[in-house]
């Protein structure tokens, strides 16, 4: 290669050497400008905060009008509870199962064709009876036993005509002595008779009256007794509940033949049920198991609906899985509002009562999303809606963690119509 073509390779890669370091630092250059400020993902015209929420401001004729009424927020001892969930059980025994006392046919005492479960029933009523088989193992009876029964009843009507004569015969003995004795004493008060006449007659009188007495027991029970026509059958024989309350289940029904013991119904009793309250052993030493606790419905918003229970001893029940034992309480139900099974909301007694800053329940709104709220009074005539957490509830006063402070006046009536005021739906 000649010295000429290679000045010239040497200097083209030179030129193409200075061209790479230029474009280098062109780039870190480029790259070591500042940024800009990233902009905001949100714009907020007017930010309002919750300390700065519209002031109500009402006429002195719109306070009447609505009228208004405001209690101050104060320190209260405050009893402590705490919800669980519970369910409402039947006591043990509040629910019966008859079953069949001996092998028959049933039948229904009312001449109802069917027998429906959920009727009320009350105590001894028939709810079925049972036509008895006078042998299980066949339905019609031998030669010997159709003599022996023919004589039974031969002998029964014997006994019967029998018992009727000495009935009659007492009861002539008792009018021919009170006849003896009204001679007597007629004859007495003539003074003719004597005191030992009349004594005899009397005496004679009483062993009558004692003897038609005696042969009218003795008929009657003749008379008790009662032999069937029909083979291999007696009388029917009523099949009465137990307990009053409503038939819960119904194995058979009328005209269906059962074996000595075969379940027929069951009935239940409501008036009275147990509240089964599973709770965490962690929690046991802070619950007063002493005191009664208040049943609610599932939301846990105490009202006049609101039952007082009290505990009961029961026997022992845990869930060893969920490490949560159950405390039972009684919850009487004579018009029958709740229901065995029902889910509801207990609220058990804390240990220990505190002194807390309360509010009227009544004071306290909600809105859609659940939050708590209630309207401060903050001047003469204005109103301030603030939120507030309710940590519990007891009788008419909540007891707050958060909220207005202590001396501040809160509406308790006519919140509702401040917030239609607030929100433009009410005028």
């Amino acid at each position: 290669m000649s010295p000429t073509l290679s000045q010239s390779a040497r200097c083209l890669v030179l030129l193409v050497l200075c061209a790479c370091v230029s474009l280098t630092c062109g780039c870190q250059q480029k790259s070591t400008k500042p940024k800009s400020s990233a902009e905001s993902p949100s714009k907020t015209t007017r930010p309002v905060s919750e300390s700065d929420l519209n002031v109500i401001e009402l006429t002195e004729d719109a306070i009447r009008r609505l009228g208004l009424e405001t209690v101050a927020v104060e320190k209260r001892k405050m009893v402590r509870t705490r919800p669980y969930g519970a369910d409402l059980v039947l006591p043990t025994d509040a629910s019966v199962i008859v079953s069949a006392p001996l092998a028959g046919t049933l039948r229904s005492p009312s001449g109802q064709s069917r027998l429906d479960a959920g009727r009320s029933v009350n105590k001894s009523q028939p709810i079925l009876s049972i036509y008895p088989l006078l042998s299980p193992e066949r339905a019609v009876l031998t030669p010997s036993e159709r003599i022996r029964f023919a004589e039974a009843k031969n002998t029964l009507a014997q006994s019967k005509i029998d018992a009727e004569g000495a009935v009659q015969q007492a009861t002539v003995q008792v009018d021919a002595a009170q006849i003896a004795l009204q001679r007597a004493e007629r004859l007495l008060n003539d003074m003719v008779g004597t005191v030992r006449s009349v004594d005899e007659a009397k005496a004679q009188l009483e062993l009558a009256e004692k003897g038609l007495a005696a042969a009218k027991q003795r008929q009657s029970q003749i008379d008790g007794v009662i032999l069937d026509e029909d083979a291999g059958a007696l009388a029917t024989i009523p099949i009465p509940t137990p307990i009053s309350g409503i038939l819960r289940t119904v194995q058979v029904q009328p005209g269906e033949m059962v074996a000595a013991g075969a379940p027929l119904f069951e009935v239940m009793n409501d008036e009275v049920l147990w509240v089964q309250a599973p709770v965490y052993v962690g929690d046991l030493h802070e619950i007063d198991t002493t005191k009664a606790a208040r049943v609610t419905m599932l939301d846990g918003r105490p009202s006049d609906q609101d039952v007082l229970v009290q505990p009961i001893a029961s026997p022992p029940t845990a869930t060893p899985l969920a490490a949560a034992v159950d405390l039972y309480f009684q919850l009487p139900n004579p018009n029958h509002r709740f229901q065995a099974g029902q889910k509801i909301a207990l609220h058990l007694p804390l240990t220990g009562d505190e002194m807390q800053t309360a509010i009227p329940w009544a004071a306290v709104i909600h809105d859609i999303y659940g939050g708590q709220w209630v309207y401060e009074q903050t001047g003469e005539r204005k109103f301030v809606r603030r939120r507030v957490q309710v940590g519990w509830v007891d009788e008419d006063w909540a007891a707050i963690r958060h909220g207005p402070e202590v001396g501040a006046k809160v509406v308790t009536a006519g919140a509702a119509e401040l917030a239609g005021a607030e929100f433009g739906f009410a005028k």
